[in-house]
């Protein structure tokens, strides 16, 4: 008998509920072709309110990183003025790696931004256009791909050597003044 006195008690409960002004506070509403009086509720955001409130909006870094990232584009695409003995190997093959990683990241991460994929395309299209232009560079001094290739792989190797001797500087004087402090 007191189960059915309380399910007499939240029925009347929930109706009541439902009739007052909270009740519909919780209610989601549905906006649909056959509704349009539902759809014509409330104002719709305008461009700037929706890019505000955004996920991926003016106010976030997720906006500001692929701005500022085109930068890096532009620096990319203004060596296309240069000479291809000029260009520097390490540094388009980061472009074209930095590039093909994070745009597919782009797409992995939530919430997902068009604008940091496209930006990060253009950075690999960048490093995948003047790497081009070195491997045609050392084929026409070679004369064969194979040649340009072994070429690029020394030219590669050289900086990589490069890199590490200066590490090991770095490591030396930093130990040097380390013991010159203790």
């Amino acid at each position: 008998m007191s189960a059915r006195a309380g399910f007499r008690f939240y029925t009347s409960a929930r109706q009541s509920f439902a009739r007052s002004r909270f009740g519909n506070a919780f209610k989601r509403q549905q906006t649909t072709a056959s509704n349009p009086a539902a759809a014509a509720e409330g104002p719709q955001p305008n461009v700037f309110q929706r890019m505000w409130t955004s996920e991926v909006g003016i106010k976030t870094v997720h906006f500001w990183a692929p701005v500022m990232k085109w930068g890096v584009v532009l620096a990319g695409a203004t060596d296309f003025l240069r000479p291809a003995e000029k260009l520097s190997l390490t540094q388009n093959m980061a472009l074209l790696a930095t590039g093909s990683i994070w745009t597919r990241w782009c797409f992995v991460i939530r919430p997902q931004n068009m604008l940091l994929a496209a930006v990060n395309f253009c950075l690999f299209c960048v490093g995948l256009t003047q790497c081009s232009r070195i491997f045609l560079y050392h084929k026409e001094l070679t004369g064969s791909a194979s040649g340009a290739f072994s070429n690029m792989k020394a030219i590669a190797l050289g900086d990589a050597k490069k890199v590490e001797t200066k590490a090991v500087e770095v490591e030396k004087q930093a130990e040097k003044e380390v013991k010159a402090h203790t």
